[in-house]
């Protein structure tokens, strides 16, 4: 063990995975981190006593619109990523997958152009791209334009699956209305995450693109067929498969946290639920107002609404989903964790140690009151600042 090893004790830890009492982050010469029984540390092991609060990984958010006052709709730039990723990084985000909403074919290209030059230029957090529309469904468009919505077309798969080949992570949005089995088959098979969301298919309509390749919900609940008596829906049809990995915006006014119990209860594998933002602009900074496909949208009361008041993404950081998963739904914390954390890099491609306090982990978070009080979750630093 090297002269350097340093071990913190006196706090919960989360690896990614489990959360565990009367363990200790150590960490190695080379920086490297492991979590040990504080008991099988070696005598003389240098330690920092922490007073209580939870230490976890990264975390993980495979959809974000924007943050810093940028939207990636606006400027597919390496600037406007390292300024979006820079925002997440102050609240705790060491991964994610900057997402274009439905825009044109040219901005489609040119924010794949930017994700891979801001990932050759090693910008931090930059992991991949998410492209969240355009071939999705106009009766569960929630804030997308309408005008931009249309069904996939050969220029479209090739252009999505050129994407897989030059870029670690690919995730696509779209509806069975506007996509064909085949399509999300071809999709599926080159490595692309295709998620299911703004759709109003049928269950058995949903059941059939999972069975094609599909392996995600986009936002659980928000902008889908909905659980009814007589037709089930993408919720019931994500609610009934294990299988099947979604995405959720805990942040209170997406979905109730009474609904959020009921799918954690009644999902088979519900650890593949996971945590995602849907930040927009806003995240990072102190903006009130935003444009979205030229709509101005509002920020009031954290919430995001255009003029209509339709919700126009999340004005929400991953601290504070916690906060309500645990503290207002009733999550279990090790699972809560699990759901910002290892549960997303999971579903990537190239997840590499993301999510996870082993090995050369990207960053370490430490809450130092835990998850307790919404406020306290941004007293939080890297472990360097301990």
């Amino acid at each position: 063990m090297s002269d350097m090893t340093k071990a913190y004790v006196g706090a919960q830890i989360h690896d990614g995975q489990v959360l565990h009492e009367n363990h200790a982050l150590v960490v190695d010469g080379d920086g490297r981190f492991s979590v040990q029984a504080i008991d099988s540390l070696p005598s003389g092991c240098p330690t920092q006593k922490l007073n209580g609060g939870v230490i976890t990984p990264g975390f993980v958010d495979l959809q974000v619109n924007g943050g810093g006052g940028v939207m990636f709709n606006d400027d597919q730039s390496v600037d406007a990523l390292r300024t979006i990723a820079g925002a997440h990084a102050t609240t705790g985000t060491q991964a994610l997958l900057p997402t274009l909403i439905t825009d044109t074919p040219d901005r489609t290209r040119a924010a794949i152009d930017a994700v891979e030059q801001a990932i050759a230029e090693r910008i931090s957090g930059i992991v991949g791209i998410h492209l969240e529309g355009p071939h999705l469904s106009v009766a569960r468009k929630g804030a997308h334009d309408p005008k931009l919505i249309r069904a996939m077309a050969d220029e479209d798969l090739s252009l999505i699956l050129y994407a897989a080949e030059r870029l670690p992570n690919v995730m696509v949005t779209v509806a069975p209305e506007n996509t064909t089995l085949a399509q999300i088959r071809s999709m599926a098979e080159a490595g692309i995450i295709v998620s299911l969301g703004h759709t109003d298919a049928d269950r058995d309509t949903c059941h059939a693109a999972f069975d094609a390749g599909a392996r995600c919900v986009t936002h659980l609940f928000n902008a889908m067929s909905q659980l009814g008596n007589r037709e089930p829906g993408l919720v019931g049809a994500t609610l009934e498969r294990g299988d099947i990995y979604a995405g959720l915006i805990a942040d209170g006014i997406h979905v109730h946290p009474a609904a959020i119990r009921i799918a954690l209860a009644s999902k088979p594998q519900s650890d593949r639920i996971f945590l995602v933002t849907d930040a927009m602009a806003t995240a990072g900074s102190q903006i009130n107002s935003f444009l979205i496909n030229g709509r101005e949208a509002f920020r009031k009361d954290h919430r995001l609404t255009l003029a209509d008041g339709t919700l126009a993404g999340a004005d929400l950081e991953i601290p504070r989903a916690l906060s309500i998963m645990i503290n207002n739904a009733g999550d279990d914390v090790s699972k809560a964790v699990a759901r910002a954390t290892s549960t997303p890099a999971n579903l990537l491609r190239e997840g590499n140690d993301m999510g996870c306090l082993s090995g050369s982990s990207r960053s370490v978070l430490y809450f130092d009151n835990g998850f307790s009080n919404p406020n306290a979750l941004r007293a939080m630093d890297t472990l360097h600042a301990i």
